[in-house]
């Protein structure tokens, strides 16, 4: 029998890993990663979906609440280098968001979330990282949203 509580401590330590893995991993490429602290709530009154700050969550008496629940996980910025004619310049950022899912896949609410954010011009793309084994060592895949749901 199973017991739900080591289950699911077990479940959140190994997310928990892998988002500071694919932290590191993103930042050794080359990008500059920050925790997302927004999320997006559907407003009836507004007609769509709203950014705010994201809630607090309790994790239990004796512990601090845990900070930046929002969805997607990282926000990601890299400089763009462009030629003027002249010299090299980089003033120009893209920024991309990066959820972080063991598993790869994510449910219809996050899809509609992420949609939203495309749409929106909030970020020019968005990525799942997918924790995968290869020959007993964790690799991780980036997916583009687009790509994969359309």
């Amino acid at each position: 029998m199973v017991d739900m509580v080591k289950q699911g401590k077990k479940n959140r330590a190994n997310g928990a890993s892998f988002e500071l893995r694919t932290r590191k991993d993103l930042e050794v490429d080359g990008w500059i990663v920050d925790k997302w602290s927004n999320n997006l709530e559907l407003d009836l009154d507004f007609g769509g979906f709203k950014i705010h700050p994201a809630k607090r969550k309790w994790s239990g008496p004796g512990r601090p609440m845990a900070i930046g629940t929002g969805f997607p996980d990282f926000v990601a910025f890299r400089g763009i280098s462009y030629d003027d004619g002249e010299e090299l310049k980089s003033s120009l950022y893209e920024a991309i968001g990066v959820e972080c899912k063991c598993n790869g896949k994510l449910d219809k609410i996050e899809r509609e979330k992420c949609r939203w954010y495309l749409d929106s011009g909030t970020f020019g793309k968005i990525l799942i990282a997918e924790k995968t084994k290869v020959k007993n060592k964790i690799v991780i895949l980036y997916h583009d949203f687009e790509e994969r749901y359309g």
